[in-house]
């Protein structure tokens, strides 16, 4: 975290966190009426601590 502030998770208290995402093939966030080969992987930051998830992110938002 370069030039940013520090997090504190809003659960424990705990300011270690990740970010990983969700591996399954159809865990992307879709277009409303487009086809399965579009679309966006998600990114979660979450406390390493409790597991809270603190922030969900598109990675690719130029996609819609």
């Amino acid at each position: 975290m370069n030039n940013e502030q520090v997090m504190t998770c809003r659960s424990c208290e705990g300011t270690t966190f990740a970010s990983g995402k969700v591996s399954n093939g159809h865990a992307k966030l879709m277009p409303l009426g487009m086809t399965f080969s579009t679309g966006s992987s998600l990114i979660y930051t979450f406390c390493k601590e409790c597991g809270e998830v603190s922030s969900i992110k598109v990675k690719d938002p130029g996609k819609f």
